[in-house]
């Protein structure tokens, strides 16, 4: 053996091709990596009972083939399913489903799985059971050979093993299932590249073997081979003959299938050139079930492999889901889920966020057929355990429409209010693009942006936060809109004269601040939000400098808080303006006041 032979590590992991997928399976836990149709690899994990801890039974030799062999039966087929539903679109449950579902509390998929596996199991038994008995009984009759000679289950053997080699050929005449083959490859060349102790990449992987001493198709042969000395011997004690054989090679095969798993661990360990006989048959074999993989299906195998591997060696991780395509009307109802969960009960809430993730408009939402990529679905429940959570719809999508325009707001800005369009309303009745405006306090810039865009007029925004001056920057620049922005604590950085001053103030009383709902107080800018004791702290400030800013006959403009618009007019009467104004929202609250200098 060379010095690069001994360096070989050995590895329990073992896999599975499925729909453009893998999944291998380690000691403690099993996950399967699957390309969906937007490109997306899309994991999902789930912990084992590792072997020490199965009852001990179960670990015994032959034993320990039987449960691995209906294991893999029934999670392959399992596992299998789960990868389509990927790419899966879910119809309308029909009445029969929802009586199962109701009645029986049956999962439909989990019945079809079922009846999957049994139909499987099914036609295995016809085609390497019934089809080669009832052919090599044909022989018997044409040439007269003894059906309880060992002659007559050697030839009955290499029917079944004929069969056997047509049907892989025939289903890799299959596009699906030569694409599934080429993942099988990509499996093989995985595991082989982490034996050779090479680094886990595509490029590595490429140049390893597509085939593998521990692979299902040698098993599957091994099986084969094994059945023609177990029916024979057990024919020769029995000689039964006709439907009772069959029934006897039934009831032998997971015999057969725990002798077979046996073989191929002890084959698995060595190298020996005079194991090679035994051995060949089933790498050749598995020339025809794997093809070599694209570079993508070695990424998905990949995947898979890394995620078994920390799961062994971390008990700590948990487990993961796919996130699997939904139709529109069900998303929406996954997203009011997590938000009722959450304590969030307005409908509309869900409503926007699967229309700002579709792109639909909330009024099509309802009774939507239409299926949602993994993208989207996983997209709307990010989104909704975050509102959940309290943070603010905006703040998760990133912006809001304020106007027309498009506003991106975060943590370092109040996100624009109804009320403060009603107010650009009212700035834009007077203003002309003759006019120099002064926006104090912009936060994100949507007065100055709306302003400048709908009224041409000159504009200078003013914050004390960098953070809010660089959102509202980006805001400008997006919209189109040209905007002196400067940093100033108020009036102090500000120098000349103005025709209109605007302002939307902090106005929160600071002992009302932890009073605000959730998603106010803890979301977001406690600096734009608190007004002081009283709630009028820049009020006052802006109503004894706002003055020595203005033009002769020039405007003022504020939005106020509910209650405040009376006490902010006896302000501006106390230093000198004039035709005070007070303009009511839309839901006939005071909440904007107008002076003239």
């Amino acid at each position: 053996m060379s010095k690069k032979d001994k360096n070989i590590k050995k590895t329990s992991i073992g896999g599975q091709a499925v729909m453009e997928g893998v999944m291998m399976r380690g000691r403690t836990a099993m996950a399967t990596a699957v390309r969906d149709g937007e490109g997306k690899i899309r994991l999902e994990t789930k912990r084992l009972t590792p072997p020490e801890k199965q009852p001990k039974i179960l670990r015994l030799p032959i034993i320990r083939g039987v449960v691995n062999f209906i294991n893999s039966m029934f999670g392959g087929t399992k596992t299998l399913m789960r990868s389509a539903e990927v790419f899966g679109e879910e119809e309308e449950p029909s009445k029969f489903e929802k009586w199962l579902s109701e009645k029986l509390h049956l999962d439909l998929m989990g019945v079809v799985g079922t009846v999957a596996m049994i139909i499987g199991l099914a036609l295995s038994v016809f085609l390497f059971v019934m089809l080669p008995q009832f052919v090599t009984s044909g022989i018997s009759a044409l040439t007269g050979l003894d059906d309880q000679s060992f002659w007559y289950n050697l030839i009955e053997g290499f029917v079944r093993i004929i069969i056997f080699v047509c049907y892989i050929l025939l289903t890799s005449l299959m596009k699906d299932i030569r694409r599934t083959y080429m993942y099988h490859g990509a499996e093989h060349k995985t595991i082989t590249c982490f034996e050779k102790g090479l680094e886990l990449t595509p490029e590595n992987a490429k140049g390893c073997t597509r085939v593998h001493n521990r692979c299902g198709t040698t098993f599957l042969f091994f099986v084969m081979l094994v059945s023609i000395l177990v029916f024979s011997l057990a024919n020769s004690f029995l000689g039964v003959t006709g439907l009772p054989r069959m029934l006897l090679k039934i009831a032998l095969l997971p015999l057969v299938a725990g002798l077979s798993y046996e073989l191929l661990k002890a084959l698995a360990k060595t190298e020996s050139p005079l194991v090679l006989p035994l051995k060949a048959p089933g790498l050749l074999l598995q020339r025809i079930t794997t093809r070599e993989p694209d570079d993508g299906m070695l990424e998905v195998a990949i995947a898979a492999f890394n995620a078994v591997l920390e799961m062994d060696a971390d008990p700590t991780i948990a487990e993961q889901q796919f996130v699997t395509a939904l139709k529109t009307e069900k998303l929406y109802e996954r997203v009011m889920q997590i938000l009722n969960e959450g304590g969030v009960k307005e409908q509309s809430d869900g409503e926007w966020i699967v229309s700002l993730a579709t792109g639909l408009k909330r009024s099509e939402i309802a009774n939507n057929g239409v299926i949602q990529s993994p993208s989207v679905v996983e997209r709307a429940t990010d989104w909704a355990q975050k509102r959940a959570k309290g943070m603010p719809l905006w703040h998760i999508v990133g912006d809001t429409e304020f106007y027309g325009y498009k506003i991106k707001v975060d943590g370092s800005v109040l996100i624009p209010r109804p009320e403060t369009e009603e107010l650009c309303e009212w700035v834009l009745n007077s203003a002309t693009s003759n006019d120099s405006v002064l926006d104090l306090c912009t936060g994100s810039g949507c007065i100055a942006i709306v302003i400048n865009k709908k009224s041409g007029a000159s504009v200078t925004a003013v914050d004390v936060s960098d953070e809010a001056l660089q959102k509202a920057k980006q805001n400008a620049e997006e919209n189109g809109a040209t905007i002196n922005f400067v940093k100033s604590d108020m009036f102090a950085q500000i120098e000349g004269k103005y025709s209109i001053i605007v302002s939307n103030p902090p106005y929160i009383p600071t002992a009302d601040i932890q009073k605000l709902d959730k998603e106010v107080k803890d979301f977001e800018p406690i600096l734009a939000l608190d007004g002081g004791e009283s709630g009028l702290d820049f009020y006052q400030v802006i109503a004894k400098n706002a003055a020595n800013y203005l033009f002769d006959g020039g405007l003022l403009f504020l939005e106020v808080g509910i209650g405040q618009a009376q006490d902010v007019k006896q302000l501006l009467e106390q230093n000198g303006f004039k035709n005070i104004q007070i303009k009511k929202d839309i839901s006939g609250v005071e909440r904007m006041v107008k002076a003239q200098i």
